[in-house]
């Protein structure tokens, strides 16, 4: 138990820390809901991408097009909260083609899938330097 919870922790805080720099980098600011997906993102994609049986046997693009589905889709779930729901105005796709409600689009999503890469191997260092293999 401890071990998961360390392991959650570690990747949550390391996807929400590593996204909020993206945006400072990029876009000279961010939100703390964006570190909160940022976390949300990181242990997701690493659950789903390294840690269950049938990940294992997925290729590499396979796992980061289900990367890219997991930020694509909770991008729209935080947007439709903070942006339409609370009105904070973080950010907006909507001037950007092939967008959906101004809270995600298709060129956004494809950067998704080149950012989960990394995460997916940061997932599978872990899971090494877990069992000692490292």
């Amino acid at each position: 138990m401890r071990k998961k919870l360390l392991r959650f922790l570690v990747l949550f805080v390391t996807g929400g820390f590593s996204y909020v720099m993206l945006e400072l980098i990029y876009r000279k600011r961010s939100h703390i809901s964006m570190f909160i997906d940022g976390g949300i993102c990181f242990y997701i994609i690493d659950l789903l991408c390294n840690r269950f049986k049938k990940a294992k046997q997925m290729s590499l693009y396979t796992r980061g097009l289900l990367g890219s589905a997991v930020i694509t889709g909770i991008e729209f779930i935080t947007g439709i909260i903070v942006n339409k729901k609370l009105k904070l105005k973080i950010w907006d796709y909507s001037k950007l083609p092939l967008n959906l409600s101004g809270q995600i689009c298709l060129g956004y999503s494809l950067l998704w899938y080149i950012l989960s890469l990394p995460v997916i191997a940061a997932g599978n260092l872990l899971i090494k330097k877990a069992a000692g293999k490292i």
